[in-house]
Order: structure tokens, then C-alpha cells, then sequence
């Protein structure tokens, strides 16, 4: 039996994501003052909400709280609100595990209709979160522009061999939903652990306590909240700035905004203003950037977000008029070829401190190696002045120069002369062209031709 229940549960989500993938395609979060929020309120209505609070049942005191909530967000403007309740229609011997129901759905001024529903509700059936989550999928209309959020009020884990943590990641993945809320009514300490995989949790053991978090979560759903980004130098000093920094959601990985760090007149890192709904990955865009991941930003309290950040700058320089036009560097990670920047030359760009290779796109190419950058300090790297090598001919012509090392000769490129002057810019040394008559089939007859090239000097050479 259990066996055909979990099968069962299987199919539904995954018709659950079927059906999300179709009805929320392009479907994004934003965080923008504009926006619309839609909150859902999920209430248990299980036969444990029986079970007392203080004085009173926990039914009763949610019925309360809740009521009263609904009553201070009337006035809001850009909110809808919206319930669902389960476990309020079938008797708990029933074990119904499809007892969930949309009561009032989103639209305008219907809090009067979400108070007569909540005063009616009497508990009756069994727990079941999970089904109650992918049913909620379906509550929220699909504008792209709204954040959507669920405020999960229960006394009890899943009853339904269901998987909470599944679903609501699932739900925020596809961007239906922000990170849900999720109020514990009563419960023991040992079922956070439980929770807290659904969503952001919050324990309320007394009524007291449950007013105070409600109108926490409550807060956090609507309001921005507030964090800085400290960028430490090599003694641990926020001076690092002037780089920018991206926000993406945690668990969807939609990307939420970027903003450019600076220091405020007091010399501090300024405030950021985020949405504490939303969990955050964090991208500082220096080279190579840093990456902080899973950040909380809770709603109230001005969280600040710390990242080793040293740099120093590195210059890279063409000595004299350099006859590039344009002339990059790749700039890798020392010892490794993982890439890090492409830098133009006679360019001042700054890295995070350590040591990289560079390799300098000349002909012939350079590699310098274990380059230090080090904090609030410029490398500079130069190369001589450039010369130049010109190919006069009538004739066409396969072949490559190379760089006379001592009785090394080291490729730098290919030649194609199609029976006109060709130019090539190169560093100061001493090259060999050897090409042959692309009409000549004869290896016998392939030609070469000894040169030096010099800074700011050009070398005729005839072939």
C-alpha cells in the first residue's frame, strides 16, 4: 500500500513540473517598488489543531491572528492576498491526502471573504503539505511581474508520504514562488530541521509569540530591507570598491539586479536595498570574481555580507609608439590555464592579489610567468617597441617566419603572399622567412631569407 501511495505521489509531481514548465515559461521574479505581491496564506486545518495554546486552541489563536492580519492589509497597495486551508473537510480516520482547497482566490478587496472563511473553519482531517504546495502552484495568476510568496501556518510534519522539501523547491526553481514562509504553531524544536529545507521557518510556541512572528514574516513578504557588501583588503579593511556586484535568487537563479559598489562619504560600504524574500547568490565582479553563496537577507535587520577582496593593479605597457593597432594579453591563473581577463595594452586594469601568467599576444607570443600583483600596488609589465618586416613579391607564396634563438628556430606565423607586399609587425630580434612558389612543387626550391627587425624600423625584404 505504501508502495502505490508513493508511485502515486511520484506521478503528481512530476505532472506538477510538467505543468509548470508550460504555465510559467519566462516566468520572472523582480523586485522593483512597482511590483505586485500576491501572498498566499496556507493554513492547517488538521484534526491537531485541536491540541491547546495557552488558553485557547491553536486553531482559535490562528484564526484570531490571522483575521487580524488580513484586517491591516487591506489598505496596502500593489497586494493581493489569497487562502488555501487543508485537512478541514474529511475526518482524520479518512486519511484524505487530497484534502486541500483554494477557499478565496486573488483578486481585490475579498478580505472580508478571506475573514468568513477563516471564522467558519473548524479542524477535522490529516496533514498534507506537500500536495497542498503543488496544488498552490495553480493559485497564483501567472503575470511575470509579481512576486509571489506562501505563508505556510502548520502544527504537524507530513502525514501523506509526501516530500515538502521536493515541492518547494521545485516551485521556486521554476519561479513560481519565492522561498516560502513557514510558521510552526506549537511545535517541538527537533521539527525545525524538518522545515527548514521548505522554506524560511519561524517558531511560535506561544500566542504571543505567534503575533510577533506573524507580523515578522508579514513584514518581510512586503517590505525591502537593508545590506552592505564589505570588501576586505589584505588587513581585513572594507576598502576595497568601485566594482560591481550582482544579486541572483538562490534557488531559481533568476537574476534579481546589479549595482555598482562605492564607499559613502563616510568611508564605509553603502546600503544596499534588497527584497528579504528572496535568498541571494551573490557575484562581486572583480577579476577573477568572487562568488558568495546562500545568503539570508532577513526582513528588519541590516545583514552585512563580508568577502576577502585584495587587489592590485596590473599595467601592461608598449614602450616608444607602438606600431599595434591594437595588442591584447591573456591573463591566466599562475600555473594554470584557466583564464581569468583579456587586457588590452596600455591598460591599468585591477586584480585580486596572488600570482598570474600573461601571455602577450605579439609576434612572436610572450609568456611571463608567476607575475605577483600585489595590494594597492601597480605591476607593470613592458614590451620593447615594436618594428616591422615587409614582403615585397609578384609571386604567390606559402611559408612561415621564425624567431633565430641561437641555433633555435622558433615558429611565430604563417605567411600566404598572394603576388602583392605583405607587412608584418614584430618584436625586436632576428627571423628567418622560408617559403616556396605555391605553382612549384619541388621542395628543393623553397627559399629563405635572413632578417633583423629593430624598434620603429622597417625591414624590406624581396622575394
Amino acid at each position: 500500500m505504501y508502495l502505490e501511495s508513493y508511485k502515486q505521489y511520484m506521478k503528481q509531481v512530476f505532472m506538477l513540473c510538467f505543468a509548470m514548465l508550460l504555465a510559467f515559461s519566462g516566468y520572472s521574479q523582480t523586485t522593483t517598488n512597482e511590483a505586485k505581491t500576491r501572498i498566499l496564506f496556507l493554513l492547517d486545518a488538521s484534526n491537531s489543531m485541536y491540541s491547546r495554546m495557552g488558553d485557547d486552541t491553536r486553531m482559535n489563536v490562528a484564526k484570531k491572528l490571522l483575521s487580524r492580519m488580513v484586517d491591516s492589509l487591506e489598505k496596502i497597495e500593489e497586494l493581493e492576498i489569497a487562502l488555501r486551508v487543508y485537512g478541514h473537510q474529511q475526518r482524520k480516520d479518512d486519511y484524505d491526502c487530497e484534502d486541500t482547497k483554494l477557499e478565496v482566490g486573488f483578486s481585490p478587496h475579498n478580505h472580508a471573504a478571506i475573514k468568513n472563511h477563516i471564522r467558519e473553519l473548524r479542524p477535522k482531517g490529516t496533514t498534507l503539505i506537500a500536495y497542498s504546495l503543488q496544488q498552490a502552484a495553480y493559485d497564483f495568476p501567472t503575470e511575470s511581474s509579481s512576486r509571489n510568496i506562501i505563508i505556510l501556518i502548520t502544527d504537524g510534519i507530513e502525514e501523506c508520504n509526501g516530500d515538502p522539501c521536493a515541492v518547494s523547491q521545485a516551485l521556486q526553481k521554476q519561479g513560481v514562488v519565492l522561498k516560502p514562509f513557514i510558521i510552526g504553531v506549537g511545535l517541538d524544536k527537533d521539527f525545525r530541521k524538518q522545515f527548514e529545507c521548505v522554506g524560511k521557518y519561524f517558531e511560535a510556541t506561544t500566542e504571543d509569540a505567534f503575533e510577533k512572528v506573524l507580523d515578522q514574516v508579514v513584514a518581510q513578504a512586503l517590505n525591502n530591507t537593508t545590506c552592505q557588501i564589505n570588501l576586505l583588503d589584505t588587513h581585513k579593511k572594507p576598502t576595497e570598491t568601485d566594482v560591481n556586484v550582482s544579486f541572483y535568487d538562490a534557488y531559481s537563479g533568476e537574476f534579481i539586479k546589479t549595482v555598482v559598489h562605492t564607499l559613502n562619504k563616510h568611508g564605509v560600504p553603502d546600503t544596499i536595498y534588497v527584497d528579504p524574500a528572496h535568498d541571494y547568490d551573490i557575484v562581486v565582479h572583480t577579476i577573477p570574481p568572487i562568488r558568495i553563496e546562500d545568503v539570508e537577507m532577513p526582513g528588519g535587520k541590516h545583514t552585512t555580507v563580508v568577502a576577502d577582496a585584495p587587489q592590485g593593479n596590473l599595467l601592461l605597457v608598449v614602450e616608444g609608439i607602438s606600431g599595434y593597432g591594437r595588442l591584447n594579453a591573456i591573463v591566466y591563473k599562475a600555473g594554470t590555464k584557466e583564464i581569468v581577463n583579456v587586457q588590452e595594452f596600455n591598460t591599468k586594469e585591477p586584480y585580486i592579489t596572488g600570482k598570474y601568467d600573461i601571455e602577450i599576444l605579439s609576434l612572436p607570443r610572450r609568456l611571463e610567468t608567476n607575475i605577483p600583483i600585489v595590494q594597492s600596488k601597480k605591476t607593470r609589465i613592458q614590451i620593447p617597441q615594436p618594428g616591422s618586416v615587409n614582403l615585397i613579391t609578384k609571386n604567390t607564396y606559402w611559408g612561415d617566419i621564425y624567431l633565430i634563438s641561437g641555433d633555435k628556430h622558433e615558429w611565430v606565423c604563417n605567411v600566404n603572399l598572394t603576388g602583392s607586399n605583405k607587412k608584418i609587425v614584430l618584436q625586436p630580434g632576428k627571423y628567418s622567412v622560408v617559403v616556396r612558389d605555391k605553382k612549384d612543387l619541388n621542395v628543393i626550391n623553397s627559399k629563405e631569407e635572413i632578417f633583423e627587425i629593430s624598434s620603429g624600423k622597417v625591414a624590406n625584404i624581396k622575394i
